[in-house]
């Protein structure tokens, strides 16, 4: 069976997952997890990529990156993640081979009604894989970085974000206050279903917006079948 042809969108924020092959660790040590963020921060200007939020796990990474007007941009730097830390830890561990799954997921974002969720979704992953109680206790996620403001100057701020407050302890704040609510489990199907499926995370006004932009039919499959539980997504 063919591919779906992926649906990336300039100047749009897009979920991004790529998993280690057959869902092995692709992170051992903190060095492991440095080598990535550093790969990440220095070419997400090379390519103009804005970095909104990321979550490193043992076996998967999340990031919410938005290309530019040159969407291609998001899959080169995609591919410059992906090929530098697999030459990094296959020269430290002296094997040779694939570190990660052939294709990378991404799910475009509606942001005025999803943006914050998924923020929200990528940072709390840690917490709903039972690693942490809280995800300030997490090390490699953009929350630590964003709470504590250390590390975080290169991260980007969407305006969704900066509509928090007038200044930056009061966004934080806020934000903070957002990651604590209750989360509707229809929003966490939502982000998780879109993002597994290639679809879009938003409503049905957003996909036509989407089909008129792209001049594409966008079909929205509802949820089917779950027969793998949030664990499964998480890990």
């Amino acid at each position: 069976m063919p591919r779906t042809g992926r649906v990336l969108l300039p100047n749009y924020p897009h979920h991004v997952v790529q998993r280690g092959h057959n869902r092995q660790a692709v992170f051992a040590v903190d060095a492991d997890y440095r080598y990535y963020l550093e790969t990440l921060r220095t070419w997400k200007v090379e390519f103009d990529i804005r970095v909104y939020a990321y979550c490193l796990m043992t076996n998967h990474v999340h990031l919410l990156l938005e290309p530019p007007d040159e969407v291609a941009s998001l899959g080169r730097l995609m591919k410059r993640l992906a090929g530098r830390q697999t030459r990094y830890v296959n020269r430290l561990e002296g094997r040779s081979g694939s570190l990660w799954e052939g294709r990378y997921k991404s799910s475009p974002v509606q942001t005025e009604q999803y943006f914050l969720s998924c923020c929200r979704y990528i940072e709390l992953n840690p917490v709903r894989a039972g690693m942490v109680a809280h995800p300030d206790q997490y090390h490699w996620s953009s929350f630590r970085a964003r709470k504590f403001g250390v590390g975080n100057e290169w991260l980007d701020r969407h305006e969704c974000y900066m509509a928090l407050g007038e200044s930056e302890r009061a966004r934080r704040d806020r934000y903070m206050r957002f990651v604590e609510q209750d989360i509707d489990d229809n929003e966490i199907t939502l982000i998780r279903t879109s993002l597994q499926r290639g679809q879009l995370t938003g409503d049905t006004r957003f996909i036509d917006q989407v089909e008129q932009i792209t001049g594409r039919r966008i079909v929205h499959r509802g949820p089917g079948n779950q027969s793998r539980s949030a664990a499964d997504y998480a890990k």
